[in-house]
């Protein structure tokens, strides 16, 4: 066991700078979604461990931010205005990719929105929305990415799921689950499909994280949602980054296919 963590080690050390081991020194990534939240953290965590990044979104003030952000790290940044929903979003910010970095190591499909209602109360043009984004968005980065990963002969695809595609509770909207179920089958089907090509499809299922959406919550509800928890806390961004991280780095590579839970323990629960 020693001898085969040696060469991993000494490669490791020689890209430490400033106390940070760079994992993805050299690579490229896209990151969708990256204007707050999860995917803010997402981005500026690639950055901080070496890669150059496009980051997508809707909000140009908050994209600037961000790629402002990014720079300070030391790391080149693209920004890229567009509706994950749009396959042409996704065929632009591949293309932005290859033109400012000439690859494309690292897709992280973080674009996501939720519309809570009942069933009966929620209107299809809503559940089509969501599908849109959350789903489709993420087939359509894929397709976009994967002729690039394949002629590379090498990938990391790391989608964005929730704990709620695995279990119903009553606060959850049915469209928002039901679109990160399809996520997790994507992810499963595409690892399987890409394995040849050395392309690692991933997803990460966030549980209750604190963000701008969850602030927004009654204390009544937030209490609930922790009790929930074993470990009695919410979540952070950077708690997901982390594992996303690990996902797009060289230390996941005999992981694909799989989805890790971030949510503090709530499937003990």
């Amino acid at each position: 066991m020693g001898e085969s963590l040696i060469p991993s080690l000494i490669e490791r050390q020689n890209v430490i700078k400033g106390g940070i081991d760079l994992l993805l020194k050299g690579t490229a990534a896209i990151v969708t979604g990256a204007s707050r939240g999860i995917g803010k953290a997402v981005a500026l965590t690639l950055a901080e461990h070496g890669a150059s990044l496009v980051i997508n979104g809707t909000n140009a003030e908050l994209l600037n931010d961000l790629a402002l952000q990014i720079e300070e790290l030391g790391q080149k940044c693209v920004i890229h205005i567009g509706d994950a929903a749009r396959p042409e979003t996704a065929a632009q910010a591949a293309e932005a990719a290859m033109e400012h970095f000439g690859r494309i190591d690292i897709l992280v499909n973080n674009a996501g929105i939720n519309m809570r209602s009942s069933t009966l109360e929620m209107k299809i043009e809503d559940w089509q929305t969501v599908l849109d984004v959350n789903l489709n968005g993420t087939l359509f980065f894929c397709k976009a990415v994967l002729p690039y990963m394949m002629e590379q002969k090498y990938g990391k695809i790391v989608n964005m799921s929730s704990t709620t595609a695995k279990s119903a509770h009553r606060n959850a909207a049915p469209s928002y689950g039901a679109s990160k179920a399809g996520v997790n089958y994507l992810t499963r089907h595409l690892a399987l499909e890409m394995a040849p090509n050395n392309i690692f499809v991933n997803a990460v299922c966030p549980g209750p994280i604190e963000t701008d959406m969850s602030r927004q919550w009654s204390e009544e509800y937030r209490r609930e949602v922790t009790a929930r928890i074993p470990l009695q806390k919410l979540g952070t961004p950077k708690h997901v980054a982390d594992a996303v991280l690990f996902l797009a780095s060289s230390m996941s590579d005999f992981v694909t296919g799989e989805t890790i839970n971030v949510n503090g323990g709530t499937y003990m629960n």
